[in-house]
């Protein structure tokens, strides 16, 4: 019997994805729920599992962009498993969505290098040579996405004395991101204020408390805790900064989802942290551990990253003094954090040095005024300063569950 593999919906509102990576060759055997192709959507990348045992005919090329419910392989189930054979990789099944139309592959084999008939046709539009174009696909085949990125050659690519250059393709998950950038700087009125925070306090806390809270609790206690609860309490302060705009209305939000961007092997992952109004110092730390392994380990979902209400980036844990974040579309505002440094400060007409973080509010100023967006700052400032009495309720024992 030959199965036909589908792809399957990543999440609501894809229509199409991308085929990173074959993770077999064409006629290999393969098993059910084996890993056998890594496909790129534009907000994360997923295995494929094989749905069925048998030997697999490949019918897409790696970087060949295909429809949900486009098939992609076939699958032999008559065949037999050759003796000696490895246990292979297996991963959790992806349901297939039913598309209201169902695409269709050709069954014709490609040499090598040979252009796609997508390719073909944009190329011939162009009035360019395919020969003449770098492909990025399966033994170096010119993909649909070659085609349209192709340019007109100005003269051949610099190589002298030595010196080279490299390319490669950006993945779909890099396009959407740098898509997201630019839509962000063309479409929000972007402003961004700066304040600073000495972090004594809460160094002081994780240095009496951290061990004993893993002990008990089996996480660390990080700053994204203490920021997370500091941020919740001036969103309810200040709840347009908590707010978004649909066409010409301003959309407010009771509950605080905090979208945490953390670096993942496909690029930047913006997680979220569901009703964070909710949680404890101990919830925010274990879901930051479980969202940051999940997008460490590649096994964040769509469905993980999408609905945040604000945003706080980290870009301190790589040595940033100071920057300017860039809102993350639809929202309205995003708080960078940076590395904290020992500085000179006057406290009570005396210098002392003391551990500061610069912090940063990137804001739309086209819902949050100059008012908000510093006093919104400032809250977060004050509550990072004195946890003790604005997070803690004078009860540190008691906020950390110790």
């Amino acid at each position: 019997m030959i199965l036909e593999m589908k792809v399957p919906s990543p999440g609501e509102s894809i229509t199409e994805v991308e085929i990173a990576t074959w993770l077999v060759e064409d006629g290999d055997y393969v098993e059910k729920d084996q890993a056998i192709a890594e496909i790129d959507s534009d907000k994360a990348t997923l295995e494929l599992p094989a749905e069925a045992s048998g030997t697999i005919t490949l019918k897409a090329e790696e970087g060949d962009a295909v429809e949900v419910g486009q098939v992609v392989c076939l699958i032999d189930t008559s065949a037999e498993k050759p003796e000696g054979a490895e246990p292979a990789k297996k991963v959790e099944k992806v349901e297939a969505s039913k598309p209201k139309e169902q695409a269709t592959t050709s069954s014709q084999t490609y040499a090598t290098g040979t252009p796609s008939p997508a390719a073909n046709k944009i190329l011939a539009e162009k009035g360019m040579d395919a020969s003449k174009v770098k492909g990025t696909g399966r033994d170096g085949r010119v993909t649909k996405e070659d085609a349209v990125n192709a340019v007109p050659s100005m003269g051949q690519a610099i190589n002298v004395d030595g010196r080279g250059s490299s390319r490669s393709k950006m993945s779909m998950l890099r396009r959407k991101v740098a898509e997201r950038l630019v839509e962000a700087k063309n479409t929000t009125a972007m402003l961004t204020t700066f304040n600073e925070v000495d972090m004594s306090p809460i160094f002081a806390i994780r240095k009496e408390y951290k061990e004993t809270f893993k002990e008990k609790h089996g996480v660390g206690l990080g700053f994204m805790s203490f920021f997370t609860l500091a941020v919740v309490r001036a969103l309810k302060m200040y709840p347009a900064v908590n707010s978004m705009i649909d066409g010409k209305e301003m959309i407010s939000y009771d509950f605080c989802d905090i979208s945490i961007a953390v670096s993942g092997p496909k690029g930047l992952m913006v997680p979220v942290i569901r009703n964070a109004e909710n949680l404890s110092f101990k919830g925010v730390e274990n879901e930051v551990k479980r969202l940051a392994i999940r997008a460490r380990d590649g096994q964040i979902t769509v469905d993980e990253m999408t609905g945040g209400t604000f945003t706080i980036s980290n870009g301190g844990v790589f040595g940033s003094m100071l920057s300017t974040p860039i809102i993350n579309p639809p929202q309205s505002g995003i708080l960078g954090m940076h590395n904290i440094v020992e500085r000179p400060v006057a406290v009570n007409g005396k210098v002392e040095i003391r551990p500061i973080m610069f912090v940063a509010l990137s804001y739309d100023h086209r819902i949050i005024d100059g008012r908000e967006s510093v006093g919104f700052l400032v809250a977060v400032k004050e509550a990072l300063e004195n946890p003790t009495e604005i997070l803690m309720d004078n009860d540190i024992k008691k906020a950390l569950e110790l």
